[in-house]
């Protein structure tokens, strides 16, 4: 700010978290979308948010520990920021994420939803994190990358360029996925493996004898297949003027069919 002037303060409301105090905040000037006495969320101490830029923190949305917001990062909803995380550049981070230990989330790249990214993974570009995904370890997610719903994404894989890994799935190890490339549904995607192109929707292991099995207009894979039993042909004959049904095994071993 202009003449080294503060542009929040912490107020005398607090709330007790897990054994420390957090202070709401309040503008004492106006910038960005933030107006002169604006309350904003919560923060430990001064040093969780930066007196410079537009960076703030709205709502009910929690920065404590040694974590940092800064540059023009926002922080609002429900959201937590703690430990040595920092949120950074245009960077946001909403609704139930958390972000924390020594993770950075920063460029213009979104936490959202129930998403954690912590450890010492990055969230950078235009990457969104967001359902109930995690990012943690030393994996990196860039660019316009996205993961979500039930993902994980760990050790130190990275996701960049336009790739997704939705569902169940797992990126881990040296794995990278990138380009347009898809890992979604319960595909895990590991070691040393990169995949830039393609849909990985599932997996097997070398061991299985999996059958390809057409299905209408579909392919359906299945493991240890074996046709079903066909139920054996019934006839009519008639014994002593009374007809009925019987195999037609049956009948050819009592002489009843040619």
């Amino acid at each position: 700010m202009k003449n080294n002037m503060k542009k929040f303060e912490l107020t005398k409301t607090t709330k007790e978290v897990y054994g420390r105090t957090l202070y709401q905040i309040k503008a004492k000037v106006a910038f960005g979308n933030v107006d002169n006495g604006e309350l904003g969320g919560w923060i430990e101490k001064e040093d969780n948010l930066s007196q410079e830029d537009n960076a703030w923190v709205y709502d009910d949305a929690w920065v404590y520990g040694n974590a940092r917001v800064s540059g023009n990062a926002r922080v609002y909803g429900d959201a937590w920021v703690y430990d040595d995380a920092e949120v950074y550049s245009n960077a946001r981070v909403s609704g139930n994420a958390r972000v924390s230990g020594d993770a950075w989330v920063s460029g213009d790249a979104w936490v959202y939803d129930d998403a954690e990214v912590y450890s010492n993974a990055e969230v950078s570009g235009d990457a969104r994190v967001y359902g109930d995904a995690w990012v943690y370890g030393n994996a990196r997610v860039s660019g316009n990358a996205r993961v979500s719903g039930d993902a994980w994404v760990y050790d130190d894989a990275e996701v960049y360029s336009n790739a997704e890994v939705s569902g169940d799935a797992r990126v881990y190890g040296d794995a990278e996925v990138s380009g347009n490339a898809r890992v979604y549904s319960d595909a895990w995607v590991y070691g040393k493996l990169k995949l830039e192109f393609g849909w990985c929707f599932g997996r097997k292991r070398a061991d299985w004898d999996v059958t390809e099995l057409e299905n209408e207009d579909e392919i359906l894979l299945i493991k240890d297949y074996k046709p079903a039993e066909k139920e054996e042909d019934e006839v009519d004959v008639t014994v002593e003027g009374k007809t009925v049904q019987i195999s037609r095994k049956s009948a050819i071993a009592l002489g009843l069919l040619n």
